[in-house]
């Protein structure tokens, strides 16, 4: 379990650098406490479900992006992927063998 406490404070630290926001304003745009935010980022304190739904609204990305990095991006990739690479191939093998 706490992997993913780690891993959530390291990818908050990480968007909150990336769009330029200090732990004041990431504290201030999640409606919560400089102290609070810089608890999590220590690893002092575990944020709650509606802290954690704040916190992404605030980075302006998707939940999960704060537990695994560009997990909602890997999703669009994938999905990307198999619309332009995979099911052709499929489509293409389906045709051959019938």
């Amino acid at each position: 379990m706490k992997d993913y406490y780690d891993a959530f404070r390291m990818n908050m630290k990480f968007y909150r650098e990336k769009i330029g926001f200090s732990q004041s304003e990431l504290a201030i745009q999640a409606n919560s406490s400089n102290g609070m935010i810089g608890n999590i980022e220590s690893g002092k304190a575990k944020p709650s479900f509606d802290n954690i739904l704040k916190i992404a609204t605030a980075l302006k990305i998707h939940p999960a992006d704060l537990f695994l990095r560009n997990a909602s991006t890997t999703v669009s990739n994938t999905k990307n992927l198999l619309r332009t690479e995979l099911i052709p191939q499929i489509e293409e093998f389906v045709e051959r063998r019938l």
